[in-house]
């Protein structure tokens, strides 16, 4: 057994075997993909949407002979989950999930109900609870873990105690506030000095939220541990720098972290960029791509040689959906290289070199060697100049296959921006295959969505761009999240890519020969079945897995 009572692959595949929850053919493919990738057996049939939770939590919960207790269907109130004292509560992983004073009765759940070995805690719990008798049930070790956020304190309130007791303080309020960050899955931590103290920001799904303050006195402390601890220079304070930490955090697991310094006016401002883990294990599925994408993707991906370009500005996903690409077409029998600028995730079966601008590695200078270790698949981390834009198009043109991304604001602008750097026309309609524009939005919290109706009229007041996406519907249903404990009360949580495909076509491929605008090649595109990125976000939105004003406020709407 796991911590936190998860359950090893192997309990797993006899229980969901044993249950017929899964078929064998289901079975065979998953343990070979973990076996590939990494990951877990569960992680994958959610994914695959092979086996929903409920049924994975009926599945446990029967292996335990006790009933399943969906605590995200039925979610315990803070004042419920509170009834139990909060050491209790962490040291037996227990919540309370239904209890009827009147009837004196009371339901607890727990992700390890070994009964056993929780025999004594439940007969003093059903003590202090004033029942005779307790019933368990089981609930995931996820779901628990929300519930269970109830007993945090504020983190202004855990800061402050630390302070107050005086004793190894920067590092205490550093590993504190990493650890706040990593549980709502913050992907960029702020420490912005201000004159009157030092503020901490989390980017959270893509927007900034203010979490605490502390003194600036303290601050010069928890700088210089990061430093330390970054390699950086402890004596520089007026030049910027970067390095990178791994950190442990409370549970055993590890933060990799991308740390940066830049001198303001009122002091060192510190960015850290937390490295999620579990973007490891992401498919194409998990990044956003529809079936019908995906089959695109699949389809240019096996040719023989060509170029496969990702559009979107910083920090749209476009790291995340070359991963997601490169472990499906990785296979032990051909040669994958990357150079990349910075290596985010270390992924088996592929050759990854980090650009170094200090020994002269630029992406082209490194490109120019890869093609000399008889690689099959290359992926350039960033096109950023002609030179490796040529290097990248000649290798394509040569027999590899070859991924990168590219700055631009949407697929058909990217043409005629290569075009403008100085990319032969021949050349580029010779070897580009795919393009691929995307954004992120929020993803609708899947705790608190609830769906509404609002009628064509009042779709068009408010979403005028929208409104011809919904024919032949005069009332519309849409979706919205309350905002809970899951989501920190935003109705948010995690990321989905909305994208935009151009393929190239033959009839494409004379287009750019010709030099053509931007608005030729989207009108050709569309005429040949493109969907823009807006048109993508509107269908994600009927679907709740974002909302209206998410597609308004990140896609981009021509």
């Amino acid at each position: 057994m796991a911590k936190g009572g998860e359950l090893t692959n192997e309990e797993l595949k006899n229980i969901l075997l044993q249950g017929n929850y899964v078929a064998k053919a289901d079975m065979v493919a998953a343990e070979e993909y973990v076996e590939k990738n990494g990951g877990d057996l569960i992680r994958y049939f959610l994914a695959k949407q092979i086996i929903t939770k409920d049924l994975l939590g009926q599945a446990i919960a029967e292996f335990f002979k006790v009933s399943y207790g969906n605590l995200m269907a039925n979610r315990p109130t803070k004042e419920l989950t509170l009834t139990i004292p909060k050491e209790f509560a962490l040291k037996y992983r227990l919540v309370l999930f239904k209890f009827d004073k009147s009837k004196k009765a009371a339901i607890v759940a727990t992700d390890n109900p070994n009964k056993t070995k929780l025999s004594g805690a439940l007969d003093s719990l059903a003590r202090y609870l004033a029942v005779p008798k307790l019933t368990m049930v089981y609930a995931l070790p996820e779901d628990l873990d929300e519930v269970m956020l109830y007993y945090r304190d504020p983190l202004s309130a855990r800061l402050e105690a630390i302070v107050t007791a005086g004793e190894r303080v920067a590092p205490l309020l550093f590993d504190e506030i990493v650890e706040e960050a990593t549980i709502f899955r913050a992907s960029d931590l702020h420490f912005e000095p201000k004159e009157d103290g030092v503020l901490v920001r989390f980017r959270i799904d893509g927007v900034m939220t203010e979490q605490c303050r502390f003194s600036r006195e303290i601050y010069s402390n928890i700088v210089n541990r990061i430093k330390v601890r970054a390699h950086l220079r402890l004596d520089d304070h007026f030049s910027t720098q970067d390095g990178a930490i791994r950190h442990q955090l409370a549970d055993g697991a590890h933060a990799d972290m991308r740390i940066s310094v830049v001198p303001t006016l009122d002091g060192e401002k510190i960015v850290i960029r937390l490295l999620s883990e579990y973007v490891r294990d992401f498919t194409m599925a998990d990044v956003g791509l529809s079936e019908r994408d995906q089959h695109i993707l699949q389809e240019n991906a096996d040719r023989p040689f060509g170029m496969i370009l990702v559009i979107g500005p910083t920090g749209s996903g476009k790291t995340t959906t070359l991963y997601a690409l490169l472990k499906n077409v990785a296979t032990p029998d051909i040669n994958v290289t990357t150079i990349e600028d910075p290596v985010e995730y270390k992924i088996s079966n592929i050759n990854q070199i980090q650009v170094n601008e200090a020994t002269n590695l630029t992406f082209a200078a490194g490109l120019r060697s890869i093609v000399r270790q008889d690689p099959d698949v290359i992926l350039v981390g960033e096109i950023r100049d002609i030179e490796t834009a040529e290097i990248s198009v000649n290798a394509a043109l040569t027999g590899h296959l070859l991924f990168s991304t590219f700055h631009a604001n949407d697929s058909a602008t990217a043409i005629p921006r290569l075009l403008e750097m100085g990319v032969e026309p021949f050349l580029l309609a010779s070897t580009l295959n795919l393009v691929i524009a995307q954004r992120l939005a929020r993803r609708l919290c899947n705790k608190c969505r609830y769906s509404y109706v609002v009628k064509k009229a009042e779709l068009k007041k408010s979403f005028p761009l929208a409104e011809k996406y919904f024919k032949g519907k005069d009332s519309i249903t849409l979706y919205k999240g309350k905002g809970c404990n899951a989501c920190n009360h935003s109705g948010y949580t995690g990321r989905i890519a909305l994208f935009e495909f151009l393929q190239v076509s033959r009839e494409m491929q004379d287009l750019i020969l010709k030099r053509p605008s931007t608005q030729e090649i989207w009108d050709l595109a569309a005429r040949q079945g493109a969907m823009s990125m807006f048109a993508d976000g509107v269908e994600k939105s009927k679907a709740g897995v974002t909302t209206l004003d998410e597609v308004m406020r990140v896609a981009n709407i021509n």
